[in-house]
């Protein structure tokens, strides 16, 4: 009798990785696929396997870690989100043209909409620039089935296999079937072959027609072999409308047709968009005058076909070109292919009835106690006239105190603190920049733009929130950390200070987040000697973050009414939860729900109004 568990779907690919037999699992955290690298260790200590399970130091690097495996004949697979693919993208279009020896997943996590992404770049098309098999699973059953498919796809044609999970997949519920750990051929024995492993062009003008060769060879087999994922689900009367959808939108859109009744539409699923049974999808259009293309986020599907005119999808704008497929936006889209008015919603007079009660959600704001938020306060405190780039993680909720001019990728708050030095300076300007980025995506792409800036001379401050995890994305470790995944497994931690110092920069300091004044006075004097020098500065404000590593000790505080004189200062510029303005006392106080007592905003108030409660201090 098989056991069955509901699985988070990050949990179920995780599960076939390891039942899979997968030797080497890397990845870099960030959500939408966080989960799945820990449930792979999980798994693996549950199972008793000997999988190595390692977080890379970024998504090029776990990538190239787990390539290597699979040069060596074992199974291996790399896990990261979609714009963390841009950062392997290196490795994986030289790693794309070679004859894989072990089989090779890369599970690549998008993020629709975005919730927590820069952008909402489609891993299907890259996979199509990549010429890689792409899998586009639309249930967490689904994905974890797919793993499987994946590896055996890419151990047969000795090519890289994709699994991409959108959002609502890795973040969804479901029973899933658990299974035992399958015994696969692969051992270690890595045999030279610099034809075969050297990405040289001579090599490139033989390697590039056979990958050409081994898509036409895939794109045969998902037209006949793989009808678990590419399946007409026909209709049960005169059909009026025809759906090809893949991935997370057909399940909603079967969800609908459910729910509603309807035996008129009929649906052909694709789960493997690249490269596309164009056969399939021709015949499927070819029986139907009214044709809708469901797809996320980009026309991959669409732009394979040879003739679009017949259908409404992405390229005609009929299926918007943005956004993520909500459940209400695929049914008004189906409504308006079908030519009738959509029914009212219940969720339409619940946000009809919220806007008349005047109810706005709050913008994200940094977490109550958050370190971060008295770092960015001291900083301005001592540089008000600063130019204040910043970078990818919980930091750039610092917007909300002034505190974020520009934000680009991993570790561009270093390298723009070089552009916005060089701008000024051909004007013999003294600009003072101050950039600020975290202590693991400082490891993840800081350290090349802050050797950079040392041997180019370029004079800015390099501020480094060290709240010693990786917050953003869950908690995760890191190499300033030294924790490892597996039980009985250990690690070393790189110390981020001689790091700094290794890169040639000559005045590092270090200073406890939550101690405003030490701080202010540490910018200050981290920017004069910047200027003097012409040369970067590093200020480390260090302290573990307040939710994630929660046994600080405590600071009761609260407001002063007799002090207050409601000028808002405390809200405009430390922006904490825990701080409220009553609009009808016209006055500042604490909103218990949310402070965690760190204290800091003791320091904030101008007119010293928040004062710690009396035998409060823990």
């Amino acid at each position: 009798m098989s056991k069955r568990q509901i699985l988070l779907g990050n949990e179920a690919i995780a599960r076939g990785i390891v039942e899979a037999g997968c030797a080497v699992a890397t990845a870099y955290p960030g959500t939408p696929s966080s989960e799945i690298l820990p449930a792979v260790a999980a798994y693996a200590d549950e199972l008793g396997t000997k999988t190595a399970v390692e977080w890379g130091i970024n998504e090029k690097v776990a990538f190239e870690v787990a390539a290597a495996a699979s040069f060596s004949g074992q199974r291996a697979c790399a896990v990261m989100k979609q714009v963390g693919m841009n950062v392997a993208a290196d490795g994986i279009m030289s790693v794309a043209q070679f004859n894989m020896a072990g089989g090779f997943l890369l599970v690549v996590a998008d993020d629709p909409g975005p919730h927590s992404s820069q952008t909402e770049q489609d891993t299907r098309f890259f996979s199509m620039f990549a010429k890689l098999p792409c899998f586009d699973p639309s249930s967490a059953e689904e994905a974890k089935r797919m793993v499987f498919d994946a590896y055996d796809l890419s151990e047969r044609h000795q090519i890289i296999s994709v699994l991409r999970p959108s959002v609502r997949v890795d973040h969804c519920r479901q029973d899933v079937e658990l299974g035992e750990v399958r015994e696969v051929p692969n051992k270690a024995a890595f045999k030279k072959d610099p034809k075969r492993w050297v990405c040289l062009p001579a090599n490139v003008r033989v390697s590039h027609p056979q990958l050409n060769a081994k898509i036409d060879a895939i794109a045969e087999e998902f037209e006949t072999d793989f009808d678990s994922y590419n399946y007409e689900v026909p209709a049960r009367s005169e059909a009026k409308l025809a759906v090809v959808a893949g991935g997370v939108s057909f399940a909603i859109v079967m969800d609908i047709l459910k729910a509603t009744g309807r035996t008129d539409v009929a649906v052909l699923k694709i789960g493997t968009p690249f490269p596309l049974p164009v056969k399939k999808v021709q015949d499927f259009i070819a029986r139907h005058d009214n044709v809708l293309f469901l797809e996320e986020t980009y026309p991959v599907m669409e732009m394979q076909l040879p003739d679009r005119t017949k259908i409404k999808g992405r390229w005609n704008g009929f299926v918007p070109r943005a956004g993520e497929l909500l459940p209400e936006v695929i049914e008004e889209i189906l409504y308006r292919a079908l030519g009738e008015e959509r029914p009212k919603r219940e969720e339409e007079r619940l946000k009809a009835a919220l806007q008349e009660l005047k109810v706005t959600p709050k913008p994200p704001a940094l977490c109550p106690g958050c370190p971060h938020r008295a770092s960015f306060f001291a900083i301005h405190k001592a540089l008000p006239a600063a130019i204040y780039p910043s970078d990818i993680g919980c930091y750039t909720l610092g917007v909300n105190q002034k505190m974020v001019d520009s934000v680009v990728c991993m570790g561009a708050s270093v390298s723009q603190g070089s552009g916005f030095f060089l701008a000024h300076h051909v004007d013999g300007k003294d600009q003072p920049v101050v950039s600020t980025i975290g202590d693991s995506t400082f490891f993840h792409m800081g350290v090349p733009g802050l050797i950079n800036a040392v041997y180019n001379r370029h004079a800015f401050v390099l501020a480094i929130l060290d709240n010693s995890l990786t917050a953003m994305t869950g908690g995760q470790s890191h190499p300033g950390l030294g924790d490892k995944l597996r039980r009985e497994d250990s690690g070393v931690a790189v110390d981020l200070v001689p790091l700094i110092r290794g890169c040639g920069v000559s005045h590092v300091s270090v200073v406890a987040s939550y101690d405003v004044a030490e701080g202010t006075k540490a910018i200050k004097e981290a920017w004069q000697f910047a200027k003097e020098n012409r040369t970067p500065t590093v200020v480390v404000f260090r302290h573990p973050c307040m939710l994630l590593r929660p046994k600080q000790p405590r600071v009761a505080v609260t407001v002063d009414q007799e002090k207050c004189i409601g000028c808002r200062y405390c809200i405009t510029n430390f922006n904490c939860p825990g701080l409220v303005f009553s609009d009808e006392k016209k006055k500042a106080y604490i909103d218990e729900r949310f402070c965690v007592a760190c204290g800091v905003c003791r320091f904030v108030c101008p007119h010293g109004a928040i004062v710690a409660v009396d035998g409060e201090e823990a």
